[in-house]
């Protein structure tokens, strides 16, 4: 069930479900763009903090409030129409997973739009995976999708909560259940059923290339986060990301796994506020 402070936007080609929190006008305004699979509950600990000013979370399309993926779209350009309705000039953008790679496009393919990046979980929207233990994830994940078993495709999508290094009982029990609640809706409200009764398959994001090629044309401040204790595969790419830009930083969230806003987030809003500080933002 989605929260009351949700709005909705009529955009170019969907509908968009956002909250917006009002915040200091004179700061930046910030948007949180959530991993792939939940939707803005995932920035709860944000919203509810005061970070001082106005902060944005957007349910990316086929996820949320927001309208099914049906048709051919970039993520990234959706950002850009958001910010063009809400009137916002450039944002900082910050992005866990699937919504760190989309405000890395929005970086390279929009970049008069951003003042500064903060990236948890990937480095661009064009990863790679070798790590055993991701590549045996995303086999599970894969065979569950293809069998239409969505119990075994949220069951497998979950293990990336824990990381490798954990079980599902070492991570706290509200946030287990936060993303496991996130994941579920997802499934249910964006799949519908095709006419064998399977879940008919979003169309997937128009993907941006050449991602990696391009970051040192992204001048404006990164901070490249990643969970102490999530995979090798989805912290490198961070590291990469912070040396491979012209202002970058590169911080491990310790006690957490993928999603480190949720398991350690004094520790993420700290990291984030430090660099926004230290560079006026």
């Amino acid at each position: 069930m989605m929260d009351e402070g949700v709005q909705l936007l009529d955009l170019a080609d969907h509908r968009v479900g956002y909250v917006d929190i009002p915040g200091a006008r004179e700061k930046t305004p910030l948007v949180l763009l959530h991993g792939g699979g939940l939707d803005h509950r995932m920035w709860s600990p944000q919203l509810r903090a005061d970070l001082g000013r106005r902060t944005i979370a957007p349910d990316a399309r086929g996820h949320g409030a927001s309208s099914p993926a049906e048709t051919p779209h970039r993520l990234a350009d959706d950002v850009a129409w958001l910010l063009d309705a809400l009137g916002i000039d450039r944002a900082i953008l910050a992005g866990v997973s699937m919504g760190g790679g989309t405000a890395v496009d929005v970086a390279l393919e929009h970049p008069s739009r951003v003042a500064a990046l903060v990236v948890s979980g990937t480095g661009t929207s064009e990863p790679s995976f070798t790590d055993p233990w991701v590549l045996e994830t995303l086999e599970a994940w894969k065979e569950a999708e293809a069998q239409g078993d969505i119990d075994a495709w949220i069951r497998a999508f979950m293990r990336f909560s824990h990381g490798p290094e954990r079980t599902p009982d070492d991570v706290d029990r509200s946030v287990w259940d936060a993303v496991e609640a996130m994941v579920s809706d997802t499934m249910s409200r964006s799949l519908p059923r095709d006419d064998d009764g399977l879940p008919a398959l979003p169309t997937p994001p128009t993907p941006v290339t050449g991602t990696w090629e391009r970051l040192s044309g992204i001048t404006v401040p990164v901070l490249a986060l990643a969970g102490a204790l999530d995979s090798i595969d989805h912290r490198r790419p961070g590291r990469c990301l912070a040396d491979a830009v012209p202002v970058g930083q590169y911080t491990e969230v310790a006690d957490s796994a993928h999603y480190p806003n949720l398991e350690n987030p004094a520790a993420f809003n700290a990291a984030m506020a430090n660099m926004l500080s230290h560079h006026s933002l």
